[in-house]
This record gives structure tokens, sequence and C-alpha cells, in this order.
């Protein structure tokens, strides 16, 4: 098995690195665009698409960007020069494009104007509804093995060594649960934390899904876990809502947006492998609480995040630009 570097050092040295390489790839970015001759440049996020966009010459081009939840918590406080650069692109925009409320506080503190158009929308263009839907006439209390999914995979600011110490402690209240961790396959520190808890026959580490498959894996499970430190409004999040699993995550100013602790959801903190435990055993404990939760998260989903009304949206600030 090919081993890594941990995930924290990866991230590290693509803060460094990634402002290193702006320069060069900005004047190909700007051959690119005087060749193509867009009216809109869209850059995805702001490390580092945003920040090349920013050093490219755009003449006469709208600049829109959309912010990815750790951009402004996560990358650009992490180093003196992510910081510029973020600044920059926010300068330079001509409209943004976040998925929370709280991502538009920060543009403003980082020097996007006031004045400058933003929108707030799910990112991917929203939860597609014939896809991620709950299964017919089931709800998650009439599932029969208890099955929580973890689908963040491994990235710097998600908390997987608390979720899987937390699992020995789910495991004494609910002995029949399984965990399914999609896009973990692999991974050596997984598979060590696997083999040091003796968590072999409860969890299982599953390769990079489809959607279809995740839906599916959604919709047969009862909890979905994030625990992450830094976050937006994760797509992930939002689909396994949309399939009927109840959502434990981290306690962010961005998932407060979307989920009330205690109604449609549990918000603890994502470092804490007891918290993360014990809103683990709540969830699966309480079947009532969670087919309130799936009628609500179905809800909230259809009138926030249906594709159908979010790429629509999309579309009509593109126009407006």
């Amino acid at each position: 098995m090919r081993r890594r570097l941990p995930v924290g050092v990866r991230t590290a040295i693509r803060q460094w690195a990634g402002p290193l390489s702006l320069s060069g790839a900005s004047r190909r970015f700007t051959e690119v665009v005087a060749r193509i001759q867009p009216d809109l440049v869209h850059a995805m996020r702001i490390p580092y698409e945003g920040m090349l966009a920013a050093l490219a010459r755009l003449e006469g081009v709208l600049l829109l960007i959309s912010v990815w939840g750790n951009d402004f918590t996560l990358h650009a406080p992490s180093n003196p020069l992510l910081a510029y650069y973020t600044r920059l692109a926010l300068h330079r925009a001509s409209a943004l494009h976040a998925d929370c409320q709280r991502d538009i506080r920060l543009a403003r503190q980082w020097g996007f104007e006031p004045g400058k158009p933003a929108v707030l929308l799910p990112g991917g263009g929203g939860v597609q509804l014939d896809l991620f839907y709950p299964l017919e006439g089931v709800d998650s209390a009439d599932k029969q093995l208890p099955t929580v999914v973890n689908p963040r995979g491994f990235r710097a600011y998600v908390q997987n060594k608390a979720f899987f110490r937390a699992i020995p402690l789910v495991l004494e209240a609910h002995p029949q649960a399984h965990f399914a961790c999609p896009a973990m396959a692999g991974e050596a520190q997984a598979l060590h934390w696997i083999e040091q808890l003796d968590l072999f026959t409860q969890v299982e580490l599953l390769p990079q899904l489809t959607r279809q498959q995740m839906a599916e894996l959604f919709r047969n499970s009862q909890v979905a876990v994030s625990p992450t430190t830094h976050d937006g409004t994760p797509n992930t999040l939002l689909e396994a809502m949309a399939c009927g699993c109840f959502p434990v995550a981290g306690d962010l100013e961005s998932l407060r947006e979307w989920i009330i602790p205690g109604q449609n959801g549990l918000l603890v903190d994502p470092r804490s492998p007891e918290a993360l435990a014990q809103a683990i055993i709540a969830a699966l404990s309480d079947a009532p609480m969670r087919r309130s939760a799936q009628e609500q998260n179905t809800r909230l989903i259809a009138d926030r995040a249906d594709y159908r009304r979010v790429m629509p949206q999309a579309e009509a600030f593109y126009r407006q630009l």
C-alpha cells in the first residue's frame, strides 16, 4: 500500500506552494482569456482559481468568485501569502457567490466592497431531488441495521480521529451499529485506527462512490456525521438530509443556518469523541426525533436547495451581471 503524507502536512504544503505558482499560471490564463474573449469569468473558489483570475489581465471581463466553506476560516489566515492573495481576489471580484451568509459577512471583512452584488445559493446548483430522496414509505426509524455514514473523506479540517475514537463508545450502546466511510478505502491512518480500536467488523472503508451510490447509502442509513472544524454548507450534508439521514455535525456558524440543534439535527464539538458519540447514540436511540427531523429536513431541502429552483437563480444572477 502506497503511504502518503498526513493530510494536514499535504494541506500545509499546498498552502505555501500554491501561491508561488500563480504568477506563471496567470500569464497563461491571460492568453486563454484573450483567445476566448468571455463576458464573464467564474472562479469556483478563492484558492487558487480566484487568486489566479485576480492576477490575470481581464480588461472588460467580469469576475465572479465563489467561496468554499474553508476559504476564509482555514486558508486565508494560514500564511501571509494566502492572506494577501485573498484580499486581492476579493478587491478585484465583480461579484460573489457564497453558500452561507457567514461567508458573505467574512468576504466584506476581507475586502469585498459592500456595493458589489452577492448571491447566496447552495453549491453545485443545489440538491437533485430526483436522485437524493428518502425511501418511499420508510423513515429512518424503520431501517433495520443501524448505519452511520461519514461522507467527508480525509481532509485537514475533518476530525476523523475523533470520529473513529467515538465508534467504540457508540458500540457500547448500540453493538449492532455499522459505520460506512466513503472515500476512505486504503487510507493508512484509517486502517491504523481500525486496527488500534479493533473495529474490523463494524467499520467499512469504501472507495469514492458515484452520486447514485451515495444516494443509496444515505437512504439506507440513519445518521450522517460531518465532523468538521471548517465548513460552509457541505453538499454531502444537504444530500444526506434530503435522503432522510439525521445530521450530526460540527457546531459551526454556517451549519446553524440549516440545523436547529435538537430539532432537525445535532451540532457538537467535532474534536471531541465523547460529544460525537453522545450525539450519534442520541440519534440512534430516539426514533421519534429522527422521524421528526426527516420530515423537517425534506421540506427544508425542497424549499431552499432544490436544484430545479437554485439553478434558475444562478442563471438569473449571471444575466444580472
